[in-house]
C-alpha cells in the first residue's frame, strides 16, 4: 500500500478530475525574489538556496524549451517504471510549474508574457505559481482568475512555512502571518485554489509549533498543503550555523512521525501535493537521508499504515486525542 491509500494526494486529485495522473514540469522564468535584490533584504531567507530545488541556475532557456525538456524527462521515467503499453495510454497532460523564487515578482505584462507562453503548450491543462505571501497584489490574482476562467487549473502556491512570525523573523523571511493571511483570503475569494508550503524543523521549533502552524493555516482556509522538512543546502545562511555545529535537524524518524501527526489532523477534503521533499548532493548537506527520494515517502507511509490516516485524528467517535500522542 502507498500514499495513496492513506492521503488525499494531488494525484489522486488529478485523476478524479482527468482520469489520469498529472505530471508538474518546473520552470525557471528567471524570476528572483524582493529578498535577495534589496527591497527586502540581500540575504534571502536562511534556509534558501533554490538551485536545490529547481536545477541549476542561470539557464536562461526559452520556456517552450523547458517544456519540451520536461515531457522528455517524464516520459523516459514513466517508461521505465510502468508496463502500461505507451500506444494504449491516454494523452499526456501536464502543469507547468513556476517554481524557482518567486513567479510573481515582476511587472504584470512581463508575468502575463511568461505565464501565457506556458500555455501556448496545448498539453498543459494547469498553472502552478509558486511565491511569496506579500507578493500577490490584485492585478496578478486577476490574471489568475482570467487563466481560471478559460478553464485552466490554477493553484497559487504560498511558501509560509511558518504560522510563527517569530520564526518568521528569525529565518529571515521578509514577511509575517498577516500578509498570508490578506493574500489567501483575497486569493480564495475570487476562486483561486491555494497550496501553502510548511517546514517541519526550522530553527527553535518544536512539535507544538508544527501543530500551531497546521491549526493557523486550517483556519484561516487552504486548498493544499505542502510538507517539507528543514534541510541545509551549500551557499544558504544556514549552511554556516551548520558547520559550526549549531544546527540541530530532524532524523528521518522524527520527521516522518511529525508529518504523519499533521496528516492525520488534516481534514480529508485538503489536497497533500507533497509529503517530504529531497536535494541532491553536493548542493544538500544535511540531513543526508534528504538525499534519497523515497526514504522519507517510505518512512511515513508506514507512520501511517500503523496510526492511521489522513484525517483520523478528526473522527468525532474517538476520544480525542492529544498532540503528543
Amino acid at each position: 500500500m502507498g500514499l495513496d491509500d492513506y492521503v488525499n494526494t494531488f494525484g489522486l486529485y488529478c485523476k478524479r478530475l482527468y482520469g489520469q495522473r498529472v505530471k508538474k514540469l518546473t520552470i525557471d522564468a528567471q524570476f528572483t525574489c524582493p529578498n535577495r535584490d534589496g527591497t527586502l533584504g540581500v540575504g534571502g531567507c536562511t534556509f534558501c538556496n533554490v538551485a536545490s530545488f529547481s536545477g541549476e541556475r542561470g539557464r536562461e532557456q526559452p520556456i517552450a524549451i523547458q517544456l519540451t525538456e520536461g515531457k522528455v524527462r517524464a516520459q523516459s521515467a514513466k517508461k521505465c517504471t510502468s508496463s502500461v503499453n505507451i500506444n494504449t495510454a491516454p494523452t499526456a497532460k501536464y502543469i507547468a510549474y513556476f517554481q524557482a523564487y518567486t513567479s510573481t515578482y515582476d511587472e504584470y505584462e512581463v508575468l502575463k508574457q511568461k505565464y501565457d507562453q506556458a500555455l501556448e503548450d496545448s498539453d498543459i491543462v494547469g498553472l502552478h505559481i509558486g511565491t511569496r505571501p506579500d507578493c500577490v497584489p490584485d492585478q496578478v490574482i486577476d490574471l489568475l482568475v482570467e487563466y481560471q476562467q478559460r478553464g485552466i487549473e490554477v493553484w497559487l502556491e504560498l511558501g509560509l512555512q511558518t504560522a510563527n512570525d517569530h520564526t518568521l523573523k528569525r529565518i529571515n523571511r521578509g514577511h509575517l502571518l498577516c500578509e498570508y493571511r490578506r493574500t489567501v483570503k483575497n486569493a480564495r475569494a475570487r476562486g483561486i485554489k491555494v497550496c501553502t508550503h510548511l517546514i517541519l524543523g526550522l530553527p527553535g521549533e518544536t512539535s507544538i509549533d508544527y501543530f500551531n502552524s497546521l491549526q493557523t493555516v486550517l483556519g484561516i482556509g487552504v486548498d493544499g498543503l505542502k510538507l517539507h522538512p528543514l534541510h541545509v543546502v551549500e551557499g544558504s545562511t544556514m549552511a554556516k550555523q551548520w558547520r559550526y555545529n549549531a544546527m540541530p535537524l530532524l532524523t528521518l524518524e522524527e520527521y516522518a512521525a511529525e508529518a504523519a501527526k499533521l496528516i492525520r489532523h488534516t481534514p480529508k477534503n485538503i489536497i497533500f501535493h507533497r509529503v517530504t521533499a529531497y536535494a541532491k548532493k553536493p548542493i544538500l548537506l544535511a540531513p543526508d537521508w534528504c538525499a534519497f527520494r523515497w526514504d522519507g515517502l517510505v518512512a511515513i507511509v508506514n507512520e501511517l499504515r500503523e496510526f492511521g490516516g489522513q484525517g483520523s485524528a478528526l473522527i468525532a467517535s474517538q476520544p480525542k486525542t492529544s498532540w503528543g500522542e
